[in-house]
């Protein structure tokens, strides 16, 4: 597997030892629909959440969150979708972003979790 697919998995993983901590129910993980893919699905008592990871090694030049881009929001929020029909939600929707970087041990130099971190587009 690639040095990066290792990555992302070790922030996922990360990710969702966090959200548990924090009271998440963790209800899938690389959840797909065609071509789309959400990383993290969870719940709170009040919401349905949307968690997008971003994981990069220490020294990168970019910040995590730099690839969230408008290509990369509409495709999560299609699959959002998808999701909320398939399963047939009721709750209201978030969309969250964990961003860290990690060392090259997979120790976690910094965390950070937005709340709320985009709205759907309303033309995509």
């Amino acid at each position: 597997m690639a040095a990066h697919n290792d990555l992302g998995m070790l922030g996922e993983e990360k990710s969702v030892e966090y959200l548990q901590s924090q009271g998440y129910v963790i209800k899938q993980r690389n959840w797909r629909f065609g071509r789309y893919e959400i990383d993290i699905v969870a719940e709170t008592a009040d919401y349905l959440v949307i968690v997008e990871v971003k994981a990069r090694k220490d020294g990168a030049f970019s910040s995590p969150t730099d690839r969230i881009d408008k290509v990369k929001i509409r495709n999560l929020v299609y699959a959002a979708n998808a999701y909320i029909r398939r399963f047939n939600v009721t709750k209201p929707t978030r969309f969250d972003v964990i961003s860290m970087t990690l060392d090259s041990s997979g120790n976690t130099v910094s965390f950070q979790h937005l709340e709320d971190a985009f709205l759907p587009f309303v033309n995509m």
